[in-house]
C-alpha cells in the first residue's frame, strides 16, 4: 500500500510539473527581435576592446605546441 502511494505521488508530481512548465512556456512567447547569438567583437588573432573604463583583450585561448601528436588516424 505504501509503495502504491509513493508511486501515485511521484506520478502526480511529474504530471503537475509538466503541465505547469508547459503553461509557463506558452505564457512567455519568444521575442522575435532578440539575437540568437552574441555579436562577434572582432576576428583575427586578438583584439582589444575598451569597456567601462577598463580594457578587455579577446583572443584565441588554445595555442599550438611543438610536440609530436599523441594520437593518429588509421583507415584500412
Amino acid at each position: 500500500m505504501r509503495a502504491l502511494v509513493l508511486k501515485l505521488g511521484a506520478t502526480v508530481l511529474t504530471v503537475a510539473a509538466t503541465v505547469l512548465s508547459s503553461l509557463y512556456v506558452t505564457a512567455h512567447p519568444k521575442n522575435p527581435g532578440a539575437p540568437l547569438q552574441p555579436s562577434v567583437l572582432a576576428s583575427g588573432q586578438g583584439s582589444t576592446v575598451s569597456a567601462l573604463g577598463g580594457t578587455v583583450t579577446v583572443g584565441p585561448s588554445v595555442q599550438p605546441g611543438q610536440g609530436q601528436p599523441v594520437t593518429s588516424t588509421f583507415a584500412s
